[in-house]
C-alpha cells in the first residue's frame, strides 16, 4: 500500500510529537518524584519520538523544502502542546495564546505559499 508522502510524514510527525510532549512535560504532575527518574524516563519516552521523526523527515524530504518540514513539526508540536497543557495540566487557553498561535499558523501560511515564480 502507497500512502501519499504528506499523509504519512504528518502523520509520522504528528506521533512523535505526542512521544515528544508526554516526554518533556508529562512530568510536570509528579513534582515528588526525583529529577534523576524523571530524567531517565522521559528519556526513555524520547526514544521514541525519534524513531518516528526521523523517518518522517527522511520521507518528507524532496516533497517537502527542510523549511516546511520544520514548519510542519512545529506548528503540530504547537498543537498537541496546547491540547496537552489543557487536558494533562488543566491549563486554561488563553486569547494571547490563542492569538499568538494564529500568527505561527499565518508564518507557515507563508513559508508554504508561493509568491510569484519559483527561482531555481
Amino acid at each position: 500500500m502507497n500512502l501519499p508522502v504528506p499523509l504519512v510524514t504528518v502523520g509520522l510527525l504528528i506521533a512523535s510529537n505526542l512521544f515528544m510532549t508526554i516526554a518533556w512535560y508529562g512530568h510536570l504532575k509528579f513534582k515528588g518524584t526525583p529529577l534523576l527518574v524523571v530524567i531517565l524516563v522521559s528519556w526513555g519516552i524520547a526514544f521514541f519520538e525519534y524513531l518516528l521523526q526521523v523517518p518522517a523527515n527522511r520521507f518528507g524530504y524532496g516533497h517537502f523544502s527542510a523549511a516546511q518540514l520544520k514548519t510542519i513539526q512545529e506548528v503540530v508540536s504547537l498543537s498537541i502542546f496546547v491540547l496537552f497543557s489543557w487536558l494533562w495540566l488543566g491549563e486554561k487557553l488563553t486569547w494571547n495564546i490563542a492569538l499568538g498561535f494564529g500568527f505561527i499558523c499565518f508564518g507557515a501560511f507563508l513559508i508554504f505559499h508561493r509568491f510569484g515564480p519559483v527561482a531555481h
